[in-house]
């Protein structure tokens, strides 16, 4: 039986993979990439030569009955994502309990660990984070004024992402719910033109509109 490597890439920067990482990404027979074209430019500068399988949140049940014909099979598979660490706000985490669930103990999944954009956020912003709440993407509809009425509560300091075109509409609605609680705002960590904003939730808004709006966002909100 093979094994599982779940390797955690860049989030922005290509040198900000490990050794490690490296290694696996040379040695396994097969990596499942979540957009093959993203994770080529990062085997391309690191001379990786290997056979590449997407997938993703629209695979279809038949790639996963695929993928574990490999493991049962003798491959060993690395599992990558865009950017980060695969199942963290990310698709692998079915992948992972779908094999689990087929092949039980017979597989051993291992993780490489590495880059992580809401961790990323986290070591600068300055607020408490002995204990935090992650919440990945807001949801774009449904639930997502309940979703702003929560992150009042939450006593924590509360960590999220959010895409360059909902970013100002957030912002907006965490102001009316939050008020004059501290946040900070990460804009393309890592890369050329990473920014950090902070103050309240109306001032980070403020701040952001002068720049283009670019890339991804990781929202960290103070505990109370």
């Amino acid at each position: 039986m093979g094994t599982l490597f779940i390797v955690a890439t860049p989030i922005g920067n290509l040198k900000d993979i490990t050794l490690r990482a490296l290694e696996v990404l040379k040695n396994v027979d097969l990596i499942l990439a979540e957009d093959t074209r993203v994770t080529q430019k990062l085997l391309l500068k690191y001379e990786i030569k290997k056979p590449l399988w997407s997938y993703h949140q629209h695979s279809k049940l038949t790639k996963i009955e695929q993928i574990i014909n490999e493991f049962s099979n003798g491959k060993n598979i690395a599992l990558v994502s865009d950017a980060g660490t695969p199942g963290i706000s990310d698709p692998g985490g079915i992948l992972i309990q779908a094999i689990r669930e087929k092949l039980g103990n017979d597989i051993n999944i291992v993780p490489i660990p590495g880059p992580n954009a809401a961790i990323a956020a986290l070591s600068v912003a300055g607020f408490p984070a002995d204990k935090f709440c992650f919440l990945g993407f807001p949801p774009h509809k449904k639930g997502r004024k309940t979703f702003f009425e929560n992150i009042a509560k939450t006593e924590e300091t509360v960590v999220f992402y959010e895409s360059k075109y909902r970013i100002e509409k957030t912002l907006t609605e965490l102001s009316r719910v939050i008020g004059e609680r501290k946040i900070m705002v990460a804009r393309e960590l890592t890369k050329q033109f990473e920014t950090i904003y902070r103050g309240t939730a109306k001032e980070c808004l403020e701040q952001l509109k002068k720049d283009k709006i670019l890339g991804e966002f990781a929202v960290v909100i103070k505990s109370l």
